[in-house]
């Protein structure tokens, strides 16, 4: 008995459509022939997988597939499989394929390669200023032995006798409404339309080798920790002169010990002292462009926030830059010589304020103990 459309898709019976087709994506991912390269039983399970997703991705075949199980699934729409409905597997892989994940593919034509995915590490100012990076990646590139086709030298690939170069095989089979007509991947040259007799020594066939690659990549700047870039093209080529992927590079940026951004601001803590907040000061503050001239007025106090305009991170791929929010944070000396303390009791005895009494010595504190 043929397995149910909802276990191989691994969703409950009332999925949403949502539920369904994310289901199947992560399915036709794991199962693709890309991905299991020799693996007949993979191979078998997209199969079965697209099936599913084909069925049950349409509201009416779903409908008759609820009440009548694949029989009546298979007999909806155009009995020759000419448009309307689901359209058959071509329809399946151009919404799997379409998301980003290796791109459309129609009957005949070669396999998208793979997109890959690599990590760069950037310093604070680098993300803030932009730059360029060197990035190693190893990756598939056409075979330099045969062209990337993956016929050996001297041959070249035929067209497969058994689709006629279409890549798609069309089977008529008996259902209880009559006869229908199905449409699925050629399995003997895998959808491509071309088979090889003689295979290329050096690629095996696959019309691709594996290098070690190094890409120069322009970082904008105003990026951010977690940003990704998209090289288009820049991803492993594909078999047999398929279009390459896509290469994606995540950013990963390192704090810096002075600043913290802030969306497209900077903030930054300026310590200054009790008589500097007190009485006010001019400040040269070393921003990410050179020093900048600041202003504490007197009778700062802590917290209080200095904007220095257009100091901070670009916009990435606008005008303008962010700001640069500068802190003041008073700091209380935790020592005091003899002078600074008599200074201190002066300065507190002149403005009325109650202040702790003065630090006795060891041998004062025992003679007032036995008092």
């Amino acid at each position: 008995m043929a397995q149910d459309y909802y276990e191989l898709l691994g969703v409950a019976r009332n999925a949403s459509s949502d539920e369904i087709k994310k289901a199947y994506r992560a399915k036709a991912r794991a199962l693709h022939p890309d991905a299991n390269p020799g693996d007949p039983d993979a191979e078998e399970r997209f199969k079965q997988v697209a099936r599913a997703y084909e069925a049950l991705s349409d509201p009416d075949r779903r409908a008759r597939y609820d009440r009548f199980g694949a029989e009546g699934a298979a007999s909806g729409g155009d009995p020759f499989g000419f448009g309307g409905g689901a359209g058959g597997f071509g329809d399946i892989f151009e919404a799997f394929f379409g998301n980003g994940f290796g791109g459309s593919r129609g009957g005949g034509a070669a396999p998208r390669g793979q997109d890959l995915e690599v990590s760069l590490q950037l310093e604070f100012t680098e993300a803030v200023f932009g730059t360029q990076k060197s990035v190693p990646v190893r990756t598939a590139v056409a075979c330099d032995e045969c062209d990337g086709s993956g016929a050996a030298p001297g041959t070249h690939p035929t067209t497969c006798s058994e689709c006629n170069g279409a890549g798609q095989v069309r089977r008529m089979r008996q259902s209880l409404l009559g006869q229908m007509v199905t449409t699925g991947l050629c399995p003997r040259c895998n959808g491509s339309g071309q088979t090889i007799a003689t295979p290329c020594p050096h690629c095996r066939g696959d019309g691709r080798t594996l290098e070690e690659r190094s890409y120069t990549v322009d970082i904008p700047a105003g990026v951010d920790d977690g940003s990704t870039l998209r090289l288009t093209g820049r991803g492993a080529a594909g078999p047999r002169r398929g279009a390459p992927g896509d290469l994606y590079v995540h950013l990963r940026v390192s704090p810096s010990d002075r600043f913290v951004r802030d969306g497209f601001d900077l903030v930054a803590d300026l310590p200054i002292s009790f008589a500097q907040a007190a009485l006010g000061l001019h400040y040269q503050f070393e921003t990410l462009d050179g020093p900048e001239d600041l202003l504490i007025p007197s009778g700062t106090q802590t917290g209080r926030v200095f904007r220095l305009r257009g100091r901070g991170v670009p916009h990435v791929q606008d005008r303008g830059r962010g700001d640069l929010l500068v802190r003041a944070v008073v700091e209380t000396p935790t020592k005091l010589s003899k002078r600074e303390e008599e200074l201190l009791r002066q300065l507190a005895a002149e403005r009325g304020e109650e202040v702790g009494v003065p630090d006795q010595g060891l041998l004062s504190k025992i003679k007032s103990a036995f008092r």
